[in-house]
């Protein structure tokens, strides 16, 4: 396994220890969906992660307090969804996707 396939399963299993069951691994060994818009990625050594638009970085290499990090922010982003989502939505899922997260 990678260096960065160790790391992205370590944040995953994190995540899920967090009650973020909806995250999962997208196939290239580094990168995590955690919702539409919040992305997380392992590459040189850091987690960063894009939140609609905006990059993030968690300065360190701890999977559990980037985990940390990212299940409060996807449990703000939920309670407050922010405006670039429907955008976001309506592009990558189409008008029919309404209202669900």
């Amino acid at each position: 396994m990678t260096e960065s396939g160790s790391a992205t399963e370590k944040l995953l299993a994190e995540l899920r220890s967090l009650g973020v069951t909806s995250a999962y691994e997208i196939g290239d060994d580094a990168t995590i969906a955690v919702w539409i818009g919040l992305v997380v990625r392992y590459k040189a050594g850091f987690y960063r992660w894009m939140e609609g638009p905006v990059s993030r970085r968690h300065l360190g290499t701890d999977p559990v307090e980037c985990a940390i990090r990212v299940a409060r922010r996807y449990t703000e982003l939920q309670a407050d969804v922010p405006a670039w989502w429907d955008d976001l939505v309506t592009e990558l899922r189409g008008d029919s996707v309404g209202d669900y997260p």
